[in-house]
């Protein structure tokens, strides 16, 4: 989702299909191995946003090239 550009927790929530619960621990695994950075804005209410590092962008050709295995391969 963050391959898109930066996005607020509640827009990637809304589209993908797990919880929230889960999502916030995997933002917080991906942002402790330094794939994506969380930037919360100093507004009230306060406003948090992810987007994806240097390391993170790096993984596009993987992800996409996963992408396109699973079109051809894997039934729905």
């Amino acid at each position: 989702q963050l391959l898109n550009g930066p996005q607020r927790f509640c827009h990637i929530e809304s589209s993908l299909p797990i919880s929230g619960r889960l999502l916030s621990e995997r933002l917080k695994e991906l942002e402790h191995e330094g794939v994506i950075h969380r930037h919360v804005y100093p507004e009230t209410p306060v406003r948090i946003e992810y987007s994806l590092t240097e390391k993170g962008q790096a993984l596009e050709s993987v992800l996409k090239g996963m992408e396109e295995w699973s079109q051809e391969w894997v039934e729905l």
